[in-house]
């Protein structure tokens, strides 16, 4: 389930979304979101990092901190 930090109901508008490690790969546009007029799907790494930008629709994630690797 992907959880929104900023309420934002225009698909592939600027937003920032907490995921898990359970959704990694993490791909954007994500599996739960509207397709209708989206991008390319494309991959993003957030592991090393916790942060991820997507290059077409500058949607930010963020690893959840239960989920991070020390």
């Amino acid at each position: 389930m992907t959880v929104p930090l900023k309420n934002n109901s225009e698909a592939n508008a600027r937003q920032q979304y907490l995921v898990t490690l359970a959704q990694v790969p993490l791909c954007c546009p994500m599996p739960d979101m509207a397709l209708w007029n989206s991008h390319p799907r494309v991959y993003l790494p957030i592991e090393a990092t916790g942060t991820a930008i997507c290059p077409y629709c500058s949607a930010e994630y963020f690893l959840s901190e239960a989920s991070k690797v020390e």
